[in-house]
């Protein structure tokens, strides 16, 4: 103890999480108060419109403006020829999300070097007449050779450039994978192919720029990192960073989309720059296929056990497409070294340049791709050795990360398979594919593993106590409709005492307390720390002005020895003895009480440990054996996540992300002409994604975890878990009704009906 009457400098207040708190923002969503980023307004707003490029590959000759320029309410056309000057160091435009390379530069120059690229962009006094004037730009192209199709070049396949943030090669060869492999009583081998899968969010990529004089501007962004943002838009467009304020208060769907600043951001700065008046641009549905989207990815698998069906050797290879400009690169193979015992593992991932946009990160990046075709070869190998799927991976479980040789940080998977199979009725599954029906649908059950990091980052919040008792809270972050408002507002209230209807979080303003751009699961670990010590800090300074209050109405305590419940601070050992906050500001004569701080993750200790947040998936399918259709029916999904701040949000989380994966499954699939070198479904009439009719009953289960080494408050991110998994559990059940594996997503009725299945003469479905 010292002078302070602090006993422990590091104590940590209660934290009475798990109420299922419903969303603060909600009522401003459902009623349209909520604003995002092509809804806010200023006087003078011009509309920009993109012209996308028609070839794939080649040179821009020339381009016409003339009778764009000539429309009546035209202000402008931007071309390469006609812009801001931009830097010319690639430095100078990457983001923090960027990987090695190149990164793309709208309007650079006259080189075309995907489908869609903007070519240019029309201003106008309103949006239709900007829609309509950009078809009036006349571009004239000298098309060169192009290379879209990833199973051409296979052969041109090399190890990427491991300079990206979050990005781990595979690790080095464990035993002797091949000599195993080929001594194995049972084995299996597989070929897999992911396609490509574009973000398509119900708010589409803009941004509104306001002009606020010579080099200040005022941005709405639909992004996920604010600051972000504006420091590739002051990079590249030489600008002062504190002239540049970006904000995005609302989010209309993200997870991963808005990781990189998108090209409207830059075309709509410089539109505002050069004309002094605030600009909007939107990109349309078709754009929305113009940029990063989950990589095509070919994968091989190799795996073998022995007569007890525990493994003796994994095999894993991926190919994955990149730009020619970028290595992008996601963890596909590594999660085969890590998710179960085995001696012996060989991995291997690279990547082949094509004339596509760069990739960008999805929803699980790499893990949903990688994992789906482990855990489909696993389901293989466990009915090529006679064992329950279920059981097969209960005898290959692991406590450690044998690929680093690290114990789990907390790993309740065995929880996680034993409660989720148990509600499922996992125990009343047929083994013999085909054996369960319901008259001439086969009905399959299924099930996967899934697995993610769990994950902490440096991050920001300044928490500032007002004279009337209410909290005011703020950090840079995003919510892309995650629930990040909820779970803060939470968190500062559980750590001061307060009632919610007392706290106020603020976020999405690149001026607030530094956040990272929110993805990889990692906001309530890295943000709902700084929020927490943010109001820790609050409460330390409670407690030093009421120790020296001159009538001591709580005496001299030890911090330990008071808490804070419905704005006062009391004695724990009598609750009778408490001081209002509104008091104590009172009669400290202090209008607020305001504190920052940053909060950094614990490396030296969780460098020991693998932190990983995990997931047991059971799904039934029901297949009609005529026409190959698909209804997945139920699915059940246990998930160990550490600490729950909110069960409501987080259930909502794992459900739409079990929603997705049912898309990646059975529905999304990017239709390519090679000879053109473009994605020929670019609309939501073609590229199907998953709606109503498709999902039946889902249900989420969250098992006890307790971790004290992931960060501060014991809590792991769940907005990728609930998609890892997904699809190879929907795969296995499909194998299971029909006795056929899966070995391409999306898995379409063409895949899954046998040639011979459909009735000659049969009318469509639905006719």
């Amino acid at each position: 103890m010292n002078d302070s009457g602090f006993d422990r400098p590091d104590i940590t207040l209660p934290r009475p999480f798990g109420d299922a708190v419903p969303r603060v923002d909600g009522r401003a969503k459902v009623t349209g108060t909520a604003r995002y980023a092509a809804e806010h307004f200023a006087d003078d707003l011009a509309y920009g419109v993109v012209v996308s490029s028609t070839i794939t590959r080649g040179r821009i000759r020339r381009i016409d403006c003339s009778a764009a320029l000539a429309f009546p309410g035209v202000l402008d056309v931007l071309t390469h020829e006609h812009r801001l000057p931009m830097a010319r160091h690639d430095l100078f435009h990457k983001d923090i999300d960027a990987p090695s390379g190149s990164p793309f530069r709208p309007l650079y120059d006259d080189l075309v070097h995907s489908a869609g690229q903007p070519v240019a962009l029309v201003i106008a006094e309103t949006f239709e007449i900007a829609r309509h004037a950009a078809r009036l730009v006349e571009v004239h192209y000298e098309a060169g050779l192009h290379r879209s199709d990833l199973e051409a070049h296979l052969g041109d396949a090399y190890q990427p450039s491991r300079l990206k943030l979050g990005y781990q090669p595979p690790p080095k060869p464990r035993g002797d994978a091949a000599a195993a492999f080929a001594e194995a009583p049972f084995k299996v081998a597989a070929d897999f192919h992911a396609a490509a899968e574009y973000h398509n969010p119900m708010e589409m990529h803009a941004s509104t720029v306001i002009y606020d004089g010579p080099g200040r501007l005022t941005i709405y962004d639909k992004t996920q990192g604010v600051q972000n943002s504006r420091m590739y838009l002051a990079h590249a467009l030489k600008l002062r960073k504190h002239d540049i304020r970006v904000l995005a208060p609302f989010i209309g769907g993200a997870f991963g989309s808005g990781l990189r600043p998108q090209y409207q951001l830059v075309l709509a700065a410089m539109g505002a720059l050069m004309l002094r008046r605030p600009v909007r641009v939107v990109l349309t549905r078709q754009q929305m296929f113009t940029f990063g989207h989950r990589p095509e990815t070919r994968q091989s698998l190799k795996l073998s056990c022995d007569a007890e069906g525990r493994l003796t050797s994994i095999r894993h290879k991926a190919i994955a497409e990149t730009s020619r400009a970028e290595d992008y690169v996601e963890i596909v193979v590594n999660w085969s070294g890590l998710l179960y015992r085995c001696d012996n593992v060989a991995l291997d991932y690279k990547v082949v340049q094509l004339d596509r946009f760069t990739p960008l990160d999805m929803r699980a990046p790499g893990a949903v791709t990688g994992l789906h075709a482990l855990e489909c070869a696993v389901d293989e190998l466990a009915a090529a050795a006679g064992v329950d799927p279920l059981e097969f991976r209960l005898r290959n479980y692991t406590d450690r990360n044998e690929a680093e040789d690290k114990p789990f940080s907390s790993k309740a998977l065995h929880d996680c398979y034993a409660e989720a199979a148990e509600r499922f009725g996992w125990a009343r599954r047929t083994p013999e594919p085909g054996s369960m029906r319901d008259g001439r649908t086969r009905i399959g059950w299924g099930c996967a593993t899934g697995v993610w990091d769990a994950m902490q980052m440096p991050g920001s919040a300044r928490a500032v106590l007002q004279a009337d008792g209410s909290l005011d809270v703020s950090s840079a972050t995003a919510d892309i409709g995650t629930g990040t408002y909820t779970v803060m507002t939470q968190i500062a209230a559980a750590a001061l005492g307060l009632p919610l209807d007392r706290v106020r979080f603020a976020l999405g303003d690149s001026e607030m307390p530094m956040a990272p751009i929110e993805g990889g699961s990692m906001t309530v670990a890295t943000i709902g720390t700084a929020v927490e010590a943010a109001c820790r800090k609050v409460a330390k300074k409670l407690f030093r002005l009421v120790r020296i209050l001159p009538d001591a109405p709580l005496g001299k305590p030890l911090f330990s020895e008071v808490e804070f419940v419905g704005g006062t601070i009391r004695l724990k050992a009598d609750p009778s003895r408490a001081v209002a906050f509104t008091e104590l500001l009172q009669r400290s004569r202090l209008q607020a009480i305001d504190m920052k701080t940053t909060t950094l993750p614990h490396l030296l200790r969780q460098r020991k440990y693998t932190r990983s947040t995990h997931s047991a998936v059971f799904v039934e399918v029901r297949v009609d054996e005529d026409y190959g259709t698909v209804e997945v029916s139920r699915v059940v999904s246990a998930i160990a996540a550490g600490r729950i701040v909110n069960p409501k949000t987080a259930a909502s989380q794992i459900e739409g992300a079990i929603v997705w994966g049912i898309g990646k499954a059975l529905h999304e699939d990017t239709l390519h002409d090679h000879r053109l070198g473009k994605v020929m479904n670019h609309n939501l009439a073609e590229y199907h994604i998953s709606a109503n009719r498709d999902i039946g009953r889902i249900e989420v289960m969250f098992v006890e975890e307790e971790d004290a080494i992931v960060n501060p408050l014991g809590v792991k991110g769940v907005g990728e878990i609930g998609i890892v998994g997904v699809s190879a559990a929907i795969a296995n059940a499909i194998w299971h009704a029909t006795g056929r594996r899966m070995h391409a997503l999306p898995m379409t009725p063409d895949r899954v009906r046998p040639p011979q299945a459909a009735p000659v003469g049969a009318a469509p479905v639905g006719l």
